[in-house]
């Protein structure tokens, strides 16, 4: 496994991603889109995972270098991110890395704020074969009626966030409209994923969302 810094070019100035590259490539590729503290060495570490699993992993910078460990300062860089530049920055390393990796297959995921965006571009962005998005916000139901690329939600019960509410709306669109998404639900709270977070993190649901995800990866793209 190498890792390497993708330099591109976006609408609102360039950026990087952060790319960990397998071994033995399955000619699959994964966009991972961080949390609100930025790419930060959490990040990153996903990004090798999926490279161990065989997946070219591509990590955008939405932030343009800003990483946090402040609540406060995540959320005022997380409200400056647009929808349309965070969109953009995505559209964009996909095109480069089409380009710098020879790929054609790509799958999306992110966590918190990156679930939001996986979940997005899932519904407006062309490319995508599969999207895992965990615990991020429902896009507008006239967004999310454009889904059509196969798509994972995974969600906490125990989220105030992304409470069971929201999912339960989420689950009612997709019923209503025929989407492609299917509802994963543990007993968890937010951000149970990142295990550099031990107030929140769930070893044995992270360990099964991660094998759920990778699967369904590994048929879809």
């Amino acid at each position: 496994m190498q890792t390497e810094i993708l330099a591109f070019n976006t609408e609102n100035g360039p950026t990087t991603a952060f790319c960990s590259i397998p071994a033995k490539s399955n000619g699959k590729a994964v966009i991972i889109i961080q949390e609100w503290w930025g790419l930060n060495d959490h990040i990153k570490d996903i990004a090798g995972r999926y490279a161990a699993e065989g997946f070219v992993a591509i990590a955008p910078d939405l932030y343009r270098g800003k990483i946090t460990s402040s609540p406060a300062e995540a959320g005022d860089m997380m409200k400056a991110l647009t929808t349309d530049d965070g969109l953009d920055t995505i559209k964009n390393s996909i095109g480069a890395a089409t380009l710098a990796f020879d790929l054609s297959h790509f799958g999306i995921t992110g966590f918190c704020m990156g679930g939001t965006f996986a979940l997005r571009a899932a519904c407006e962005l062309d490319g995508l074969s599969a999207a895992a998005a965990f615990y991020g916000d429902i896009p507008p139901e006239e967004v999310l009626r454009k889904l059509s690329t196969p798509t994972i939600f995974i969600s906490g019960t125990q989220d105030a966030w992304i409470n069971p509410e929201k999912v339960a709306q989420l689950e009612d669109a997709a019923e209503r409209y025929e989407l492609p998404i299917h509802s994963i639900k543990y007993d968890t709270d937010h951000a149970f994923f990142n295990n550099t977070r031990p107030e929140v993190y769930d070893k044995a649901a992270a360990d099964d969302a991660w094998a759920l995800v990778v699967g369904f990866f590994n048929d879809k793209l």
